[in-house]
């Protein structure tokens, strides 16, 4: 679909890339650790992946948000998959802070603050080896199509 813009090359930092899914950096949203994860097919609704692909998606989940802890230690951990601005199978995972410009309510919704928040090269680093690293190891031990 060309006019969907998670069919096209991504413009954002990518942190990790397989055969089905593709893990982006978010950046332009003044977010600290914050990332998304799509699918490279176009397909506009959850119900309609294979089973082994939806599996692989509640992976990838839950080895994003173990690493968004790891790495940044926020005080919460949003994920959302809303799909109404862009029909194409993506989530959203947010590190929250007591702290950052939005919180308690959405990163969708007017902000409460105006700090600035930026992902050190470090982190970003540290982020990359540690999906890279868990992808693997579940690679290894359930044949995880990466």
């Amino acid at each position: 679909m060309s006019d969907c813009s998670l069919c096209k090359v991504p413009t954002l930092p990518i942190l990790w890339s397989g055969h089905n899914f593709r893990i982006v950096l978010v950046t332009d949203q003044n977010i600290k650790g914050y990332l998304r994860l799509e699918l490279l097919e176009h397909v506009s609704e959850i119900h309609q992946l294979s089973e082994s692909i939806r599996q692989q998606m509640y992976i990838l989940l839950h080895i994003i948000e173990i690493s968004l802890v790891n790495i940044f230690h926020p005080d919460k951990i949003n994920i959302a998959s809303l799909g109404n601005m862009t029909p194409h199978v993506h989530w959203h995972i947010v590190s929250r802070y007591k702290q950052d410009n939005f919180f308690p309510d959405s990163i969708w919704s007017n902000p409460a603050r105006n700090n600035r928040f930026e992902n050190t090269q470090e982190e970003i680093s540290n982020l990359k080896h540690q999906l890279a690293s868990m992808i693997k190891q579940q690679d290894a031990e359930q044949a995880f199509d990466s």
